[in-house]
């Protein structure tokens, strides 16, 4: 055992390996969540716009990109919780 580990207690030493293990692992997820957060509202007021019947050509479109983004953000945190 090297000097260094000797002098951590067990919990700091396993978090500081599962950090050098998947660095910026918490970042990554809070920014998933942020922007999969702001998508859903987008969509929600693309979708509120559809069903209002307000500017369809433009908001079908902008309404199916944040779904996408919504879709991308759920699929990369899912992605990242399976490591």
């Amino acid at each position: 055992m090297s000097k260094a580990r000797q002098n951590l207690s067990p919990e700091k030493y396993a978090r500081l390996k599962a950090e050098a293990d998947a660095p910026y692992r918490g970042l990554r997820k809070f920014i998933y969540v942020a922007f999969g957060a702001s998508g859903a509202i987008g969509g929600f007021i693309f979708l509120t716009q559809l069903l209002a019947g307000r500017d369809v050509g433009s908001a079908l479109p902008n309404f199916a990109l944040q779904v996408g983004v919504v879709a991308l953000m759920v699929w990369l945190f899912r992605l990242e919780k399976s490591d």
